[in-house]
């Protein structure tokens, strides 16, 4: 069994906001995929079951807050006894520009207390997980009121498209591993402009 888990905020307040990224793309996986997701019991999760091609995984949205992401990520791979190996969280990254994806076998938190609370939690970095820029702000405003922000209209119109090239990765990874993966999404090229991986 896979699991593909996406990190966010619960709550309205939160809805569509930077940091929420990684719910908004499990909701596109699970529009796609037709996986329903609901209340899990004992996870603190939303989640649901499906197939992604022809491999079961399991969807789901931690609803412990960022923060304590790793609260859920525990009790989920517990009750459904996933190995790390079959685990990707997609989260957001400041660090990347707005909509650059990038996706890694394993490695540190990168600063996103997302990441530190599953890896405090389970006690290992050894998981995939795949980051989608929301770059740094342009103006003077806080970092964590910045993550926190909906996207500007002008990035609004972006997301659809930002959000199909993650479920392409997210179905990649699942079909085809880590290393294929990384080749095609984290290439870019001379000019900065993301390689086209729709082939």
């Amino acid at each position: 069994m896979i699991l593909i888990a996406g990190l966010g905020n619960p709550g309205k307040v939160y809805l569509n906001s930077r940091h929420n990224i990684g719910f908004s793309a499990v909701e596109a996986l699970s529009k796609i995929y037709k996986i329903p997701l609901k209340r899990d019991r004992g996870t603190f999760s939303l989640s649901g079951k499906g197939k992604i091609d022809n491999k079961n995984v399991i969807l789901a949205m931690p609803q412990t807050f960022m923060n304590l992401s790793g609260i859920a990520l525990k009790q989920l791979l517990k009750k459904y006894k996933i190995d790390l190996a079959n685990l990707l969280i997609v989260c957001d990254d400041l660090d990347l520009e707005f909509g650059r994806l990038k996706i890694k076998p394993s490695g540190s938190t990168g600063g996103h207390r997302g990441l530190k609370s599953i890896i405090d939690a389970i006690g290992k970095d050894k998981f995939a997980r795949l980051r989608v820029g929301i770059g740094r702000p342009v103006y003077d405003i806080e970092e964590a009121d910045y993550v926190l922000s909906a996207f500007s209209r002008r990035e609004q119109g972006g997301l659809k498209k930002i959000l199909q090239r993650v479920v392409l990765c997210c179905r990649s990874w699942v079909n085809e591993g880590i290393s294929e993966t990384m080749n095609i999404y984290n290439v870019r090229t001379r000019k900065g402009v993301l390689k086209d991986e729709s082939r």
